[in-house]
């Protein structure tokens, strides 16, 4: 577990805390395992900043501990290149240029990742995508499955989130939405990606995980942390404050829907506070 802590710059005292909370969560996947010989897909969903590839990684450490072959997966790895968003920026709507919302996700390439891990193909490359250059890693340097795998985890910021209500989308949540997209084309297109083109994808879960924030307020605080991490592993420049400020609005709409509505479908929810402290755990 030393690799890790390391990795996430975290405390022992970490591997204390999640020993205690996360233990049901980990017995319930060891569970299915021994049930079922399929593969198994677990999803988590949480605001950004709020632990879902610590947590993820973390089962992924306990899982293989015993013995059960386990991977993680983020959606962040399928955004589409800088290239193929720019030609929705100029097809369909400008914000479209920025990752993050669904419709900015090579989804038929998540789809066909999915295949392969429950077909439990082998000598097969995963997808991974390079922040910092805000573009898809060479292929040369993505990670090779080499063998069968149990346990899938996929974890990201809208994973298991439905579609909004089309009346939802009327009035604005903030003033991007507001200046920018007064027609709501961008709105109306990113919700019908997500009904489309990945709910398909969360139905195949088998036990779904959320990691829910006390409000989308802290999402600021917690982006800025990434950034701070992230400058910390690489020599390129990261975010400043103003660019997380702008940023994070393009999530805002559904991080506070999937604060609503994830809550009752959520098989373990987790609710945090603004410090990411686990204050209370819900389990179905």
């Amino acid at each position: 577990m030393n690799n890790f802590l390391n990795k996430h710059q975290l405390p022992k005292q970490y591997l204390v805390d999640a020993e205690q909370v996360f233990s049901d969560l980990v017995f319930r996947i060891e569970k299915l395992t021994t049930e079922n010989k399929r593969t198994i897909f677990v999803g988590i969903n949480g605001c950004q900043g709020s632990g879902k590839s610590t947590l993820a990684d973390y089962l992924v450490c306990k899982l293989n501990e015993k013995k059960i072959k386990a991977i993680s997966c983020s959606l962040d790895d399928f955004y589409l290149s800088a290239t193929k968003r720019s030609m929705l920026a100029k097809t369909i709507h400008p914000l479209l240029k920025t990752r993050g919302v669904p419709g900015t996700h090579n989804t038929a390439l998540l789809e066909q990742t999915m295949a392969n891990f429950t077909k439990q193909k082998v000598n097969w490359k995963l997808s991974k995508f390079n922040k910092v250059d805000d573009n898809p890693h060479d292929e040369n340097l993505w990670p090779i499955i080499k063998d069968r795998k149990q346990v899938v985890i996929i974890e990201g910021w809208c994973w298991g989130i439905p579609a909004q209500p089309k009346g939802s989308l009327t009035t604005p949540v903030n003033k991007l939405e507001e200046t920018y997209d007064p027609s709501r084309k961008w709105r109306d297109y990113v919700n019908q990606q997500l009904n489309d083109n990945y709910q398909h994808l969360f139905a195949q879960m088998e036990l779904t995980v959320m990691l829910k924030a006390p409000s989308f307020d802290c999402v600021y605080q917690w982006r800025l942390e990434q950034e701070q991490k992230l400058s910390k592993t690489t020599q390129t420049s990261v975010m400043n404050e103003s660019d997380i400020a702008q940023f994070i609005l393009y999530f805002q709409r559904l991080t506070e829907h999937a604060l609503t509505v994830l809550p009752q479908q959520a098989d373990f929810l987790f609710e945090l506070d603004k410090n990411r402290q686990i204050i209370r755990t819900l389990i179905k």
